[in-house]
């Protein structure tokens, strides 16, 4: 039964699941989860096929169908118009599927377009979650910019191997920078996108590819932005930072796209020293390059990004960067606030023994999740499953799902950010009182 309630469940948003958990709390059972886990092959190559066929002729949601050509109007989806697509990309004659993240204003375009490209997690590149980068997507749209995030080959659900060259920065760097131009191949294609106004950017793995990328004169492409770029190898001989800096001066020395990066001084990647070193070098080789060298942000500035609390910091810069190279930067779209379920008063935040359900280890988990920064949020299950998330992207529908993998019922949040939003089921499970 693959439309199963928990399925459905699944699919909605964090408020509206918590909007809708005591309706359904005890509801679903256990064949259905298996059901919704396990969705046939076909039906998977079914839904890719479609999201293919989607993108390609350039189908926008349900929130744009109506809107003139070049409009400005309101975008009231706070995810402002997601799209999760398999975009095809052909790269030296073999074909490819990059899962790619589209988001775009209302209306038909042409937009300009911003293409945002991912680092690299410890581990398994294939396991990796797909990015989305929402709190800059949003501000580019806000701008009428279309935003995409593809996922390059071998990482997360897009097709193909990944490889590297170990310490070979340089040719790391350009390795990446082909599944930058297969993918920028593709979506130059989309009869919403402006082939004129193109932006390149890259967060740690994506912004070395980026900076790699600019090595190639693409056409239409006007600026770069590289946000904490690099790539670290941890144990060995490898001088990965001496790499770095040979590979910064080799990039220089064949762009002439003017670029803006951004380095933190907690970073615990790439501190101040080496990207000054990497900044010196690609000037010396002929490059431009603006470097914003910031202060300390929260835990790691090497996820400022991520996280909207960055916005502060990277726009203002970013913005003047966007003016002097010919790029929009003014606001032309009003973007709904993301909803959040409101605070219940259940109990104080801080109260860890009053977690229902959970056992010992779900409070120490509360207990360690109280100490974490905003945005934040914790999860929880009347199974006993819970699950917390920080930062990024949508920490409350993260924390849901990390909960909702160890849940045979579905999870429900506690607490998000500073407040406890839980409404206790069984509460809700009492009759009415009869008032006489």
């Amino acid at each position: 039964m693959t439309s199963s309630l928990l399925a459905r469940f699944s699919s909605l948003s964090s408020f509206a699941r918590f909007n809708l958990f005591n309706h359904f709390a005890s509801a679903t059972s256990a064949n259905e989860v298996k059901a919704a886990q396990h969705q046939s092959l076909p039906q998977r190559h079914l839904a890719t096929a479609l999201a293919v066929l989607a993108i390609s002729a350039g189908v926008h949601g349900t929130a744009t169908a109506n809107s003139a050509a070049g409009t400005a109007i309101a975008a009231t989806d706070p995810t402002v118009n997601e799209q999760v697509v398999m975009l095809p990309v052909v790269q030296n004659g073999k074909s490819f599927q990059f899962e790619t993240t589209l988001f775009k204003p209302p209306g038909e375009g042409p937009f300009p377009l911003l293409v945002m490209n991912h680092g690299k997690e410890r581990g398994n590149p294939g396991a990796q979650r797909r990015d989305r980068f929402l709190a800059m997507s949003r501000e580019f749209v806000k701008r009428g910019y279309a935003v995409a995030v593809p996922m390059r080959k071998g990482f997360s659900a897009s097709t193909g191997t990944y490889a590297d060259f170990g310490c070979n920065m340089k040719d790391n760097g350009q390795l990446q920078a082909d599944d930058v131009q297969a993918a920028l191949d593709a979506l130059v294609r989309l009869p919403y996108v402006d082939r004129e106004r193109i932006l390149i950017a890259g967060q740690s793995y994506g912004g070395l590819a980026t900076m790699a990328f600019g090595t190639r004169q693409y056409p239409g492409v006007r600026g770069l932005i590289n946000f904490a770029g690099g790539l670290r190898i941890d144990g060995g001989s490898c001088d990965w930072k001496g790499a770095l800096v040979k590979a910064a001066g080799s990039y220089g020395s064949k762009s002439s796209l003017p670029s803006l990066w951004f380095y933190g001084e907690n970073d615990s990647y790439f501190d101040h020293s080496l990207a000054q070193q990497m900044q010196a070098a690609y000037q010396a080789g002929g490059g431009a390059a603006q470097l914003v060298a910031y202060g300390k942000f929260k835990n790691d500035a090497h996820g400022m990004i991520g996280s909207r609390d960055g916005i502060a910091i990277w726009w203002p810069e970013t913005e003047r960067f966007l003016r002097s190279v010919g790029m929009p930067a003014d606001e032309v779209i009003a973007i709904a606030d993301t909803p959040r379920p409101p605070a219940t008063g259940y109990a104080p935040v801080a109260s860890v023994q009053a977690v229902p359900h959970v056992s010992a280890a779900g409070k120490a988990g509360y207990q360690a999740y109280l100490q974490k920064g905003t945005p934040r949020a914790f999860a929880i299950s009347v199974s006993g499953a819970w699950s917390w998330a920080e930062e990024g992207d949508d920490p409350a529908a993260r924390a849901l799902s990390a909960c909702q993998k160890n849940s045979k019922l579905p999870c429900q949040l506690y607490s998000v950010d500073h407040d406890v939003v839980w409404n206790d089921p069984a509460l809700n499970m009492l009759p009415p009182v009869s008032v006489n």
